[in-house]
């Protein structure tokens, strides 16, 4: 095998395969298909302060190319996590990081007060775009005071990595990556879901109860690798990209775009085995092209 390991921040990935937030579950839900240690990590559902129920169903739909979701970030708790679920992950060899969302500055905050004390969790992911929950994500993630307002508050309290998820629901996301590098994020994960809709034309009615939800799968790749390699090229600090990954092809794109490592989300519902697939692929294209290390490839896009 070629050298996969890459770096995000302080932290070394065996390969750059993680496992994209609100996808994977927990992590434990895809034990019974292969060893989840063979990941360079995953990052688990989306976590809040308070309990969330989630939005009324129906919460998914499938699209075109894609699939839109309203979960609402359905989620028992920072203290549910650290309590019940935290001890299910201390078995795991490879990088956890907690996906952190909150409703206010202060609910970040506390959430990943929490979460700090876990010492077997790498990171955190704060999730300041996603877009289908009805206050808070939005707001944080599309405006630079309020993203670095955010990013700052728990940049205090939060001593471990912290990758910081920006909304594609922007006019320049090259402003907010800037903005909230200089607030203290250790890296960028991009995109999240694209907002968008599904009609039932024959019931003349809105699919999702929610109206609106995020837009991910391969419909998304295009936008999404052009804002990687925007970023890429704004910020000093690592890239994670993501957005429609649904093979090595892809994951090796996102790369040569600038991209560190590369999260994999939509692809886990169709095939569980999607992530593994492409950490296969990838091997077999660096060895095929002659490269020694994932390094001689990010990056390396030929202009």
């Amino acid at each position: 095998m070629a050298d996969l390991t890459t770096t995000i921040h302080n932290i070394k990935l065996k390969n750059p395969v993680l496992t994209a937030s609100g996808t994977f579950g927990y992590g434990i839900e895809f034990d019974d298909f292969f060893d989840v240690n063979l990941l360079g990590g995953f990052i688990v559902k989306g976590t809040t302060i308070h309990p969330r129920q989630g939005n009324p169903y129906p919460r998914m739909a499938e699209t075109s190319s894609g699939m839109l979701n309203a979960v609402g970030l359905q989620n028992g708790g920072a203290q549910y996590f650290a309590s019940d679920i935290y001890p299910k992950l201390s078995k795991y060899k490879t990088n956890i990081f907690v996906n952190v969302s909150g409703s206010t500055i202060e609910e970040y905050v506390a959430c990943a007060e929490i979460i700090n004390e876990l010492e077997h969790i790498a990171g955190i992911e704060l999730n300041i775009s996603c877009p289908n929950v009805k206050e808070g994500g939005m707001a944080f993630g599309t405006s630079c005071p309020s993203a670095t307002a955010v990013v700052s508050a728990v940049r205090k309290i939060y001593k471990k990595t912290m990758i910081v998820k920006l909304s594609p629901n922007v006019t320049d996301i090259t402003e907010i990556a800037r903005a909230v590098e200089g607030a203290g994020a250790d890296s960028l994960s991009l995109i999240n879901t694209l907002l968008g809709m599904a009609i039932n034309a024959e019931a003349r009615k809105p699919v999702l109860s929610t109206i609106t939800g995020g837009l991910s799968g391969p419909a998304v790749k295009p936008i999404a690798l052009r804002m990687v390699w925007q970023v890429s090229n704004a910020v000093k600090i690592p890239v994670i990209g993501l957005g429609g990954i649904m093979n090595a092809t892809d994951a090796i794109e996102f790369l040569l775009a600038g991209a560190s490592a590369i999260q994999v989300g939509t692809a886990n519902f169709i095939d569980p085995l999607a992530a593994i697939k492409i950490i296969e692929g990838i091997d077999l294209y660096l060895n095929r092209h002659k490269f020694n290390s994932l390094s001689d490839i990010i990056g390396c896009l030929q202009m």
